[in-house]
């Protein structure tokens, strides 16, 4: 929230929207039953946005789910987004395609941002399907206000870390593409995108059997060949960026977020260097990688909370410019394919804006370049979005092909797997010596 509010713009279209299956012969009655059911249950979908960015969250029963219902009996565009209005408490908007007694309709549910998240909209897709049942929803665990309140406590304990990111971004950060992001000119509705897709059978390696064979997660492995792609491209060995992530760290006992609906996307800085190191050499990369993404704890959650919510250390972190360049890996797509009776699962169409996400066209950029990769049936696709005024289509064509060449050379790699020192923290040991122990005892270690 506080990296939206710092952007400025407008943000009444900053949206997240799902476009559903709902039962033949459906009625708006029940329907609205069913939303309210939601809306009572999840406390941020009846947030308010003060106009100092102060977030209010009334009782439940406070909004009616009647007033935000809207039946239609012809295909609707679904391209075209229902106006919400933070400020008086309107994130939820709901229009139903009414398509008779005898045939499924479609239900375009679309929420603000600042009250979802992806990991949300699974939580509410099972419970919309138990409310339209008449089922009693399970509990919410954490309670948003909660998290809200913990994560300001965690940033008071977290001054320890100031350091580390305060080293990240003191070192050389040169200028990618034409300049940096203007928030005068560079807005989301001048943003242009491009896709790449790495075929199924290259992704399912890089994304299952390179993270096993070295201990890594897949963005790692992602994030290696991005590094490597920069590294090609620019000629320096570093890049600083942002890594988007879901937010939901177990930083404290007794957590449980596995219930709660909202916003909880943390965005982390991270360098990744590569000096010294063989571009070629991709084990000896990733293995780099790996561990420099290692070096906070808990995900980096602790970069936020010491930026926005602790006067002692926000400024000093607030001084550097921010990364050029965000990165986005939302993980493996749900299936498309429908449930038994085909009930609330997502629809076949698809919508129009960019993974379910839409935004204010004068809302200005994040990145002058993002990439937002996903992994579905037919392979990893990553779309690569670029401020024209910054970046020429060539220049990020060329980016993509450099990532892609180097995801597709890191699947060669896996039989220079092994451990890292940050997979032993009982011991100290350097890669070196790790290495050393596993060329050892092989058998025992793979």
């Amino acid at each position: 929230m506080h990296r939206l509010r710092e952007r400025g713009g407008p943000i009444s279209s900053f949206s997240q929207s799902v476009l559903l299956v709902t039962p033949a012969g459906a009625d708006e009655s029940r329907l609205a039953t069913a939303l309210q059911t939601i809306l009572d249950h999840h406390d941020a979908l009846r947030m308010r946005l003060s106009g100092d960015w102060e977030a209010h969250i009334p009782p439940p029963g406070s909004v009616d789910a009647h007033t935000l219902l809207e039946r239609v009996t012809t295909v609707p565009d679904f391209g075209q987004l229902p106006e919400l209005r933070p400020e008086a408490g309107a994130l939820v908007r709901a229009v139903w395609y009414d398509a008779g007694p005898d045939r499924p309709g479609r239900l375009l549910l679309t929420v603000h941002h600042l009250a979802v998240d992806a990991v949300s909209w699974h939580i509410l897709r099972t419970d919309l399907a138990a409310a339209w049942r008449g089922e009693e929803l399970p509990p919410v665990g954490t309670s948003f206000r909660h998290w809200s309140l913990l994560l300001e406590r965690q940033a008071r304990a977290r001054t320890s870390e100031l350091d580390v990111w305060q080293r990240m971004f003191q070192a050389p950060d040169p200028v990618l593409g034409a300049r940096r992001p203007d928030p005068g000119r560079d807005v989301i509705g001048t943003m242009r995108h491009l896709t790449r897709t790495l075929p199924a059978a290259v992704a399912d390696t890089v994304l299952t059997t390179v993270p096993a064979a070295f201990h890594a997660g897949p963005e790692d492995v992602l994030l290696a060949g991005l590094a490597l792609a920069f590294t090609r491209w620019t000629g320096h060995p570093a890049l600083l960026l942002d890594i988007e992530r879901h937010g939901r760290e177990e930083v404290a006992e007794g957590v449980d977020l596995s219930r709660t609906v909202g916003w909880f996307t943390s965005v982390v800085p991270a360098r990744l260097d590569l000096t010294g190191l063989d571009p070629d050499d991709c084990a000896q990369v990733l293995r780099s990688v790996k561990e420099q993404l290692r070096v906070v704890p808990d995900n980096g959650i602790g970069h936020g909370l010491l930026r926005h919510l602790d006067p002692a250390t926000g400024p000093a972190l607030a001084a550097h410019p921010a990364p050029q360049v965000g990165f986005n890996y939302l993980g493996r797509t749900a299936s498309t394919g429908r449930t038994a009776d085909g009930d609330w699962s997502p629809a076949p169409e698809p919508l129009p804006y960019l993974g379910g996400t839409a935004h204010d066209p004068a809302l200005p950029v994040a990145h002058g370049l993002e990439i937002t990769a996903v992994a579905g049936d037919e392979g990893l696709r990553a779309t690569w979005s670029w401020a024209p005024g910054i970046w020429s289509e060539d220049d990020v064509r060329a980016l993509a092909d450099l990532w892609c060449d180097a995801l597709t050379a890191m699947t060669g790699a896996t039989s220079a797997g092994g451990h890292t020192p940050s997979d032993l923290p009982l011991v100290s040991l350097s890669q070196a010596e790790i290495d050393e122990l596993e060329a050892e005892f092989a058998s025992e270690w793979r």
